[in-house]
Order: C-alpha cells, then structure tokens, then sequence
C-alpha cells in the first residue's frame, strides 16, 4: 500500500519504547527485546497500519508480538493505531514491537536462535505479474528463509483476497516443507473461530470479494534440490542485474 510521507512519522517512531528501527541489530537476541521474555513469539509480516496487531497483542497478552513492515509512515499509524487500542483498554502495550525490516532479506534480521513459533502473512500484495512474482510474501525464496526461524510445528497463517495469489502459494507451501492443515476459500462462511479482521479484509469483504485462508505447519524436511533452485535462481538474477550495470 502506497502512503504519503508523513512528516511526524519518524519523530514519533524515535519516541516511541517499542520500536525497533534497526531489525539486523537484534538478530539472534528477539527474545531479550521483551518485557517478559518467556512468553513465545509470534510475528505478522507486513504490518500496515497496525489493526491485526493492535487487536492480537491485547487479546492474546501470553504471546510476545512482532510487527514487522518495511515503511515507517506505516509503522508509525500502526503505534498509533497500538496506542488507542492499548489506551482504550487501560492496559500498557509491553507485549509489542513495531519493527522496521525488508522483509525479503529477512533472514539478516532473524537467526535460528530466534525462535517464532507462529507468523502472520496478511493481505500482501499479490503480485500477479510473472517477473515480479518472487516478491511475494509466500514465495518459496521467503518461505525457505521463514523456515530457518519458525520452530518445528510452528504455522504460517496466510490471508488473502485474491485468488490467482492464494492458488499459486498452495504448491508453494507445500513445496518447502509445509503441511497445510487448514484451507478455505470463504473464511466468513467456513465457521473459523479464531479470526481477527484487518483493515483490508473489512474493505475487501464489503466489495463482496471471499476471503480465502490457511494454515501451514513446518513439519516436512526440505528436498536440498529446493534449496539449489532458488539459491540458483537468486545468484542467477544478481548475475543479471551486475551485468546490467556495466
């Protein structure tokens, strides 16, 4: 989501206890950056404004909640967003961090010693043109990052409103070492009690567009000629991209 720059964005990031602007800085050490560093970590990638993540952390205060997006105008309505939620329910947001982070190079901000037991992909831009599907947040290049972080059993929770991107990320779960273990195309209609809606999801539902959702488990061993093809694939590009230069 494109957002104009907001000139008291990052003076208030600056301010604010719990925001991380710098995410390599805490590789191998998340779970020293909370209060109480013994509840686990569950994280949403690609944040927003904030809305799931206000709504988590307050109803689920036994987890330690990471709230991760690459831009910080979006960062800083979602600690607005955290402040209001937190403010309205007499409690103090000690159990979130607002984290700025490229999320495709997350594997430079989050180690094996850092151990998610459960992250968030929500709405995420689909990317639907073939070249720049590998942006995509469910890509096997992300996922395969993902894995080295997420615990054993640990799950993925994707949501989306688009269909091209919600079929083609099935083989790719499944091709990484992911077991799905819950899949609906109308998650409105299916009776899934857990669900918090985000910003996007009410806007989408109310176009009339189905909500589709899974939930993939990190339970399989990854083929290594999984790993070759995309480490191949990406050092291939790079490749591309020097050669463009000179």
């Amino acid at each position: 989501m494109r957002m104009r720059r907001k000139k008291w964005a990052r003076p208030e990031l600056a301010e604010c206890p719990y925001y991380i602007p710098h995410a390599e800085d805490m590789r191998g050490k998340w779970h020293t950056a909370f209060k109480d560093n013994s509840k686990p970590i569950y994280a949403e990638l690609g944040c927003g404004k904030g809305v799931f993540a206000a709504q988590a952390a307050l109803k689920y205060p036994d987890i330690n909640w990471l709230a991760v997006d690459i831009k910080s105008e979006m960062l800083a309505v979602g600690r607005r967003t955290i402040e209001k939620a937190f403010a309205e329910a007499g409690k103090a947001p000690d159990n979130v961090l607002l984290v700025t982070d490229n999320i495709s190079f997350i594997s430079s901000a989050f180690s094996e010693e850092d151990v998610v037991d459960r992250i968030y992909i929500n709405f995420c831009n689909p990317w639907p043109r073939g070249k720049h599907q590998k942006r995509r947040l469910t890509h096997p290049r992300q996922l395969l990052q993902y894995r080295i972080f997420l615990r054993d059993n640990g799950e993925i929770h994707f949501k989306t409103d688009d269909d091209q991107l919600f079929e083609e990320s099935i083989p790719y779960f499944e091709e990484c070492g992911f077991e799905l273990t819950y899949l609906t195309r109308d998650l409105h209609a299916s009776g899934y009690e857990y669900n918090l809606e985000t910003e996007h999801e009410k806007m989408f539902t109310a176009e009339g567009k189905k909500i589709k959702f899974l939930i993939a488990v990190k339970n399989k061993p990854v083929p290594q000629e999984i790993y070759e093809k995309y480490t191949y694939e990406k050092r291939e590009e790079e490749d591309d991209e020097q050669d463009s230069e000179v």
